[in-house]
Protein backbone atom coordinates (compact mmCIF):
# COMPACT_ATOMS: atom_id res chain seq x y z
CA UNK A 1 0.00 0.00 0.00
CA UNK A 2 1.47 3.36 -1.02
CA UNK A 3 1.23 6.67 0.82
CA UNK A 4 -1.74 7.92 -1.18
CA UNK A 5 -3.67 4.73 -0.50
CA UNK A 6 -2.88 4.98 3.22
CA UNK A 7 -4.07 8.59 3.43
CA UNK A 8 -7.29 7.81 1.58
CA UNK A 9 -8.12 4.76 3.71
CA UNK A 10 -10.78 5.81 6.29
CA UNK A 11 -10.02 2.92 8.66
CA UNK A 12 -6.35 3.87 8.86
CA UNK A 13 -7.08 7.57 9.31
CA UNK A 14 -9.60 6.90 12.09
CA UNK A 15 -7.05 4.68 13.81
CA UNK A 16 -4.39 7.41 13.60
CA UNK A 17 -6.85 9.84 15.15
CA UNK A 18 -7.58 7.34 17.92
CA UNK A 19 -3.88 6.78 18.68
CA UNK A 20 -3.32 10.54 18.93
CA UNK A 21 -6.38 11.08 21.14
CA UNK A 22 -5.70 8.20 23.52
CA UNK A 23 -2.03 9.21 23.77
CA UNK A 24 -3.11 12.64 25.02
CA UNK A 25 -5.52 11.02 27.50
CA UNK A 26 -2.83 8.70 28.87
CA UNK A 27 -0.61 11.71 29.53
CA UNK A 28 -3.37 13.86 31.01
CA UNK A 29 -4.44 11.06 33.39
CA UNK A 30 -0.84 10.33 34.48
CA UNK A 31 -0.98 6.90 32.92
CA UNK A 32 2.24 7.67 31.08
CA UNK A 33 4.78 10.48 31.24
CA UNK A 34 7.09 12.68 29.22
CA UNK A 35 9.90 10.16 29.60
CA UNK A 36 8.26 7.63 27.35
CA UNK A 37 5.52 5.13 26.75
CA UNK A 38 3.97 4.42 23.38
CA UNK A 39 0.82 2.97 21.86
CA UNK A 40 -0.24 1.27 18.67
CA UNK A 41 -3.23 -0.28 16.95
CA UNK A 42 -3.17 -2.68 14.04
CA UNK A 43 -5.33 -2.25 10.93
CA UNK A 44 -5.12 -5.36 8.80
CA UNK A 45 -1.42 -5.90 8.05
CA UNK A 46 -0.46 -2.34 9.03
CA UNK A 47 0.18 -0.78 12.44
CA UNK A 48 -0.50 2.81 13.51
CA UNK A 49 2.05 3.67 16.22
CA UNK A 50 3.06 6.78 18.14
CA UNK A 51 6.44 8.17 17.01
CA UNK A 52 9.64 8.42 19.00
CA UNK A 53 9.84 11.38 21.41
CA UNK A 54 6.04 11.71 21.64
CA UNK A 55 6.44 12.57 25.31
CA UNK A 56 9.69 14.49 25.66
CA UNK A 57 9.43 16.55 22.45
CA UNK A 58 5.68 16.78 21.87
CA UNK A 59 4.23 16.32 25.38
CA UNK A 60 1.79 13.87 23.80
CA UNK A 61 0.08 16.58 21.76
CA UNK A 62 0.04 14.48 18.61
CA UNK A 63 -1.91 15.20 15.46
CA UNK A 64 -3.17 12.24 13.42
CA UNK A 65 -0.57 12.80 10.71
CA UNK A 66 2.17 12.52 13.37
CA UNK A 67 1.14 8.92 14.02
CA UNK A 68 3.28 6.58 11.96
CA UNK A 69 1.89 3.86 9.73
CA UNK A 70 4.27 0.91 9.53
CA UNK A 71 4.18 -2.64 8.27
CA UNK A 72 4.73 -5.61 10.58
CA UNK A 73 8.46 -5.44 9.86
CA UNK A 74 8.63 -1.88 11.18
CA UNK A 75 9.10 -0.13 7.83
CA UNK A 76 7.61 3.38 8.03
CA UNK A 77 5.12 3.91 5.22
CA UNK A 78 3.67 7.26 6.30
CA UNK A 79 3.86 9.77 9.12
CA UNK A 80 6.20 12.40 10.54
CA UNK A 81 9.10 11.32 12.74
CA UNK A 82 10.97 8.11 13.47
CA UNK A 83 9.65 4.88 14.87
CA UNK A 84 9.73 4.32 18.64
CA UNK A 85 12.57 2.22 19.99
CA UNK A 86 9.95 0.15 21.83
CA UNK A 87 8.40 -0.84 18.50
CA UNK A 88 10.14 -4.21 18.89
CA UNK A 89 7.70 -5.11 21.66
CA UNK A 90 4.69 -3.70 19.83
CA UNK A 91 5.38 -5.43 16.54
CA UNK A 92 6.25 -8.71 18.26
CA UNK A 93 2.92 -8.66 20.10
CA UNK A 94 1.01 -7.80 16.92
CA UNK A 95 2.70 -10.62 15.02
CA UNK A 96 2.25 -13.21 17.76
CA UNK A 97 -1.23 -12.39 19.05
CA UNK A 98 -2.84 -10.55 16.15
CA UNK A 99 -5.82 -12.91 16.04
CA UNK A 100 -6.65 -12.06 19.67
CA UNK A 101 -6.17 -8.29 19.87
CA UNK A 102 -5.11 -5.20 17.95
CA UNK A 103 -4.28 -2.61 20.64
CA UNK A 104 -0.94 -2.32 22.47
CA UNK A 105 0.08 0.22 25.12
CA UNK A 106 3.38 0.66 26.90
CA UNK A 107 2.74 2.95 29.86
CA UNK A 108 4.70 4.60 32.65
CA UNK A 109 1.63 4.71 34.88
CA UNK A 110 2.52 6.37 38.17
CA UNK A 111 1.19 3.77 40.62
CA UNK A 112 2.17 0.76 38.55
CA UNK A 113 5.73 2.07 38.46
CA UNK A 114 5.90 1.30 42.19
CA UNK A 115 5.44 -2.38 41.34
CA UNK A 116 7.96 -2.12 38.50
CA UNK A 117 10.53 -0.53 40.82
CA UNK A 118 9.87 -3.19 43.47
CA UNK A 119 9.99 -5.94 40.82
CA UNK A 120 6.74 -7.34 42.20
CA UNK A 121 3.77 -8.93 40.40
CA UNK A 122 0.42 -7.30 41.12
CA UNK A 123 -2.65 -9.28 42.22
CA UNK A 124 -6.15 -8.05 41.35
CA UNK A 125 -7.86 -6.60 44.43
CA UNK A 126 -10.92 -5.02 42.80
CA UNK A 127 -13.91 -6.55 41.08
CA UNK A 128 -12.98 -4.46 38.02
CA UNK A 129 -9.53 -6.08 37.76
CA UNK A 130 -10.33 -9.74 38.51
CA UNK A 131 -10.60 -10.46 34.79
CA UNK A 132 -6.92 -9.63 34.30
CA UNK A 133 -5.62 -12.08 36.90
CA UNK A 134 -2.20 -11.46 38.42
CA UNK A 135 -0.12 -9.02 36.39
CA UNK A 136 3.26 -10.76 36.23
CA UNK A 137 6.80 -9.41 36.21
CA UNK A 138 9.13 -10.57 33.46
CA UNK A 139 12.84 -11.08 33.75
CA UNK A 140 14.97 -8.00 33.29
CA UNK A 141 16.10 -6.94 29.84
CA UNK A 142 17.21 -3.44 28.84
CA UNK A 143 14.64 -1.05 27.42
CA UNK A 144 14.37 -1.19 23.64
CA UNK A 145 16.10 -4.59 23.44
CA UNK A 146 15.07 -7.64 21.45
CA UNK A 147 15.24 -9.69 24.65
CA UNK A 148 12.66 -7.42 26.32
CA UNK A 149 10.31 -8.04 23.39
CA UNK A 150 10.87 -11.78 23.71
CA UNK A 151 10.22 -11.71 27.46
CA UNK A 152 6.98 -9.75 27.10
CA UNK A 153 5.71 -12.02 24.33
CA UNK A 154 6.53 -15.12 26.39
CA UNK A 155 4.61 -13.70 29.36
CA UNK A 156 1.47 -13.30 27.25
CA UNK A 157 1.37 -16.91 26.07
CA UNK A 158 -1.47 -18.73 27.78
CA UNK A 159 -3.35 -15.47 28.33
CA UNK A 160 -4.79 -15.18 24.84
CA UNK A 161 -8.36 -15.40 26.17
CA UNK A 162 -7.70 -12.45 28.45
CA UNK A 163 -6.46 -10.43 25.46
CA UNK A 164 -9.47 -11.25 23.29
CA UNK A 165 -11.86 -10.79 26.23
CA UNK A 166 -10.39 -7.44 27.30
CA UNK A 167 -6.62 -7.24 27.89
CA UNK A 168 -3.54 -8.73 29.52
CA UNK A 169 -0.62 -6.83 30.99
CA UNK A 170 2.98 -7.47 32.01
CA UNK A 171 5.30 -5.48 34.26
CA UNK A 172 8.85 -4.90 33.04
CA UNK A 173 11.08 -4.38 36.10
CA UNK A 174 12.29 -0.81 36.65
CA UNK A 175 10.56 0.17 33.44
CA UNK A 176 6.76 0.06 33.21
CA UNK A 177 3.70 -1.76 31.92
CA UNK A 178 3.21 -3.48 28.58
CA UNK A 179 -0.37 -4.38 27.76
CA UNK A 180 -2.30 -5.81 24.81
CA UNK A 181 -6.07 -5.52 24.44
CA UNK A 182 -8.72 -6.58 21.98
CA UNK A 183 -8.58 -2.99 20.68
CA UNK A 184 -7.06 0.31 21.75
CA UNK A 185 -10.15 1.37 23.70
CA UNK A 186 -10.00 -1.82 25.77
CA UNK A 187 -6.25 -1.41 26.27
CA UNK A 188 -6.65 2.16 27.53
CA UNK A 189 -9.43 1.09 29.89
CA UNK A 190 -7.27 -1.76 31.22
CA UNK A 191 -4.25 0.46 31.86
CA UNK A 192 -6.35 2.78 34.00
CA UNK A 193 -8.01 -0.09 35.88
CA UNK A 194 -4.65 -1.67 36.65
CA UNK A 195 -3.15 1.63 37.77
CA UNK A 196 -6.14 2.16 40.08
CA UNK A 197 -5.60 -1.35 41.41
CA UNK A 198 -1.96 -0.48 42.14
CA UNK A 199 -3.01 2.70 43.94
CA UNK A 200 -5.46 0.77 46.13
CA UNK A 201 -2.81 -1.74 47.16
CA UNK A 202 -0.31 1.01 47.99
CA UNK A 203 -2.85 3.05 50.00
CA UNK A 204 -4.40 0.02 51.73
CA UNK A 205 -1.61 -0.02 54.29
CA UNK A 206 -3.20 3.08 55.84
CA UNK A 207 -6.23 0.91 56.71
CA UNK A 208 -4.09 -1.82 58.21
CA UNK A 209 -4.74 -4.22 55.34
CA UNK A 210 -2.62 -7.34 55.00
CA UNK A 211 0.48 -7.21 52.77
CA UNK A 212 -0.64 -7.13 49.13
CA UNK A 213 -4.17 -7.41 50.58
CA UNK A 214 -4.11 -11.22 50.58
CA UNK A 215 -6.83 -11.71 53.19
CA UNK A 216 -9.00 -8.99 51.71
CA UNK A 217 -8.61 -10.42 48.22
CA UNK A 218 -9.56 -13.89 49.44
CA UNK A 219 -12.69 -12.40 51.03
CA UNK A 220 -13.56 -10.63 47.77
CA UNK A 221 -13.15 -13.82 45.73
CA UNK A 222 -15.29 -15.81 48.17
CA UNK A 223 -18.15 -13.30 48.24
CA UNK A 224 -18.19 -12.76 44.48
CA UNK A 225 -17.97 -16.44 43.56
CA UNK A 226 -20.65 -17.47 46.07
CA UNK A 227 -23.12 -14.66 45.34
CA UNK A 228 -26.57 -15.69 44.11
CA UNK A 229 -29.61 -13.51 43.51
Amino acid sequence: MNRDDIRSDPAIQKTRERVARIGRMLFERRLTDAAGGNLSERVGELVCISPRYSGSHRQWQLDPEDVLVVNLDGEVLDGDGTISRESKVHLSLHREFGEHGVGVIHAHARNLLVFAAAEQPMPPVLEATRKFGVTPVVGYAPAHSKVLAQNVVASMRGREKRISGHAAGTIAPWHGLFLMGRDLYAAFDAVERLDNNAYIIIQSRALGASPMMEAERARMEHVISSFTE
